[in-house]
């Protein structure tokens, strides 16, 4: 039988490479992105052509929906259209994010504040909230999996990107304390923390810093290149196989040395 998941930001970038890697591994997927912009984010997200664009690369094995991750509302949703849908769900892929706020701390507004931190850490909990009493239901031998994208900013600190840096340290503490909340269940819990990665929001921190281009960021990585985000992709569906029954709260870095050197 299929396993089924529902990643979030699912459009494009991380997300959509998670959703190929995932099917690529047998799972069917529920593939969840807001779609339109959000007013205090100074970028444009993805839109309802990038979402069709990766349900069409897959067929019947990927379902597209435009939900926000924010809205508990949402969330209920997706997990009632992969039970309803696919017949059932496994696992849960937290990738939906956003940067902003390229200030510093003291400057920046309470809205800019909000946007970062409603997307990247409230949205991963309510995803959470959504998927936890199905997976739990599942049973200890089902072999549930809940995976976040966090980032190499969730154990260092970034210029100008206080809020971003503090959404994504919340983003691995919630992770933790969920992994220890499930073991109980047979549910794990664990993180993916990338470095600069080749997604929109690597364009959006070079204007941050007025950089010419992104692919100047490959600087401050010891392998000396961006990251791709199949790369990224392929450790958060490593981590939701069997292989990685028994690894639960942990943060994987794939930031090619970032947070060593």
């Amino acid at each position: 039988m299929n396993r089924v998941a529902i990643v979030t930001g699912a459009a494009r970038g991380i997300g959509a490479a998670t959703v190929d890697a995932l099917v690529n591994d047998g799972y069917h997927v529920v593939a969840v992105d807001r779609c339109r912009d959000i007013l205090d984010v100074p970028y444009a997200l993805a839109t309802p052509a990038d979402l069709d664009g990766v349900v069409a690369r897959h067929g019947d094995a990927v379902l597209g929906l435009v939900g926000d991750v924010r809205s508990a509302t949402d969330m209920q949703l997706a997990v009632e259209t992969a039970s309803r849908h696919f017949g059932r769900l496994d696992t849960v892929v937290a990738c939906a994010g956003v940067i902003g706020a390229g200030a510093p701390l003291w400057e920046i507004s309470d809205a800019a504040w909000d946007a970062v931190w409603s997307v990247n850490v409230l949205g991963t909990r309510r995803l959470i909230d959504a998927a936890a009493p199905t997976l739990i239901a599942n049973g200890r031998d089902a072999q549930s999996r809940i995976v976040a994208v966090a980032s190499a900013a969730g154990s260092t600190g970034l210029y100008h990107l206080a809020a971003y840096s503090a959404a994504k340290h919340a983003v691995v503490g919630l992770i933790r304390g969920v992994a220890m909340d499930l073991a109980e269940h047979g549910v794990t819990a664990n993180a993916v923390s990338p470095g600069s990665t080749r997604t929109a929001i690597l364009k959006a921190s070079a204007d941050v810093y007025g950089l010419s281009s992104e692919e100047e960021f490959a600087k401050s990585q010891p392998i000396g290149r961006l990251i791709e985000p199949y790369e990224v992709a392929a450790s958060i569906a490593w981590l939701c196989s069997p292989a990685a029954s028994a690894i639960t709260g942990a943060d994987i870095a794939v930031d090619g040395g970032m947070t060593v050197s």
